[in-house]
C-alpha cells in the first residue's frame, strides 16, 4: 500500500527529518565520545581506589591469609577508641589551626607589599616562591641541619646573641611548632600568587573612590581589599587546609611521629597503621574519614567562594 494512500508522508519528505535528528543526535553524543578517555582514567584510577578503600573499611583482614571478613562499622570504632588516633586528631587540629592562618596572612602581606610591578619586586616574588617549589622531603632534609641541637644552624645564630637553644625536635613540647614553622616556610609564598591575582582583578576605581574619600590604608585594607578578596581567600582556605590534612613527608623524615607522639599527625598514623602495623582496615577508616572530612570542608568554602563572587559583583 502506498504512502499516499494510508495517508503517511512520502519516504522523500522524511529523510530530511530524520538527517537533522541524527545530525542533532551526534551533536549530543560528541561531548560524552570526548569525555570517554578521561572518564575512563578517573573511573580506573579515582572512584575504583575509593570504593576499594570503603570496602577495606568495612572488611578485617584474616592473619596469614588473602581473605577478609566483613566486620561492619568495628574498624571506625575502634578508631575513636584509639588514643593514638584521637592524640593525632588533635595534633592535626592544632597544626592546621596554626598554620593555616599564619601562611595565609604572610601570603596576604606579601601580596599587597609586591603587588606593583618593578625588578625589585619582580626578585623579591622568586625568592619568597621558590620554597614552595622545594619537595617537602628535601625541605625537611634541610630543616633537620638546621635544627639540630647544639650544632644546628638555628642554634648557632642563637649562641651568637646569647641565648641557648632548644631540642627542637626532641622536645614534645616544641617539635610540632618546628613542623609549623617549615610549613609556613614552604606554603606562605605558593599563596602570595592567588592573592596576587586577585589583587590583578580588583577594581581600581574602587579603590581610588575611598582614598579620595579620606579612607587610610588600614581601612582600606579593612573595608574594601579583604572583602573583594573573599573569593580567593575562600579557595586558598581548601587549598590550605587540604595541605594541612595531606603533607606528611616532614613528619616521617624528621620525627616519625614522635617525641611522646607530639607530631604524629592523621596521615602518618594512616601510614603507620598500614605500613607497620598491618591494620588495613582500621587505616581504610581513617582515610575514608579523612576524605569525607575534607570534601565536606571544600563544599562548605566553595559555597563562601560563590556567595562571596556574588556579593563582589
Amino acid at each position: 500500500m502506498s504512502s499516499i494512500a494510508t495517508g503517511a508522508p512520502p519516504l522523500d519528505d522524511l529523510r530530511p527529518v530524520r538527517r537533522l535528528a541524527r545530525r542533532r543526535l551526534g551533536r549530543r553524543a560528541l561531548p560524552f565520545i570526548l569525555l570517554t578517555p578521561s572518564l575512563l582514567l578517573l573511573a580506573a584510577f579515582t572512584y575504583l581506589p575509593v570504593v576499594r578503600v570503603i570496602w577495606d573499611s568495612l572488611h578485617e583482614q584474616i592473619h596469614g591469609s588473602r581473605e577478609s571478613l566483613f566486620v561492619g562499622l568495628k574498624n571506625y570504632i575502634g578508631l575513636f577508641s584509639d588514643a593514638a588516633f584521637l592524640q593525632s586528631v588533635v595534633n592535626n587540629l592544632l597544626y592546621a589551626a596554626t598554620t593555616v592562618p599564619i601562611s595565609m596572612a604572610l601570603g596576604l602581606l606579601f601580596a599587597l607589599a609586591l603587588q606593583h610591578s618593578s625588578r625589585f619586586n619582580s626578585v623579591m616574588r622568586a625568592l619568597l616562591l621558590f620554597p614552595s617549589m622545594v619537595p617537602l622531603v628535601a625541605a625537611a632534609s634541610l630543616f633537620f641541619f638546621i635544627f639540630l641541637p647544639g650544632v644546628g644552624l638555628f642554634d648557632y645564630y642563637l649562641a651568637k646573641i646569647g641565648l641557648r637553644g632548644a631540642n627542637w625536635l626532641g622536645n614534645p613540647d616544641i617539635a610540632l611548632w618546628s613542623l609549623v614553622g617549615i610549613t609556613v616556610w614552604k606554603n606562605a609564598g605558593y599563596y602570595m600568587l592567588f592573592y596576587l591575582a586577585g589583587l590583578q582583578t580588583m577594581p581600581g576605581e574602587v579603590l581610588e573612590a575611598a582614598t579620595i574619600d579620606g579612607a587610610n590604608g588600614w581601612q582600606r585594607l579593612r573595608h574594601i581589599i579583604v572583602p573583594l578578596l573573599a573569593p580567593t581567600t575562600a579557595f586558598v582556605l581548601v587549598i590550605a587546609l587540604i595541605n594541612a590534612l595531606t603533607q606528611v613527608d616532614h613528619v616521617i623524615v624528621l620525627t616519625k611521629g614522635g617525641p611522646s607522639n607530639a607530631t604524629k599527625l592523621v596521615l602518618y598514623y594512616i601510614f603507620e597503621q598500614a605500613a607497620e602495623n598491618f591494620a588495613a582496615g582500621k587505616a581504610a577508616a581513617a582515610s575514608v574519614l579523612s576524605v569525607g572530612f575534607l570534601l565536606a570542608l571544600s563544599v562548605v568554602s566553595l559555597k563562601t567562594m560563590e556567595r562571596g563572587s556574588h556579593a563582589a559583583s
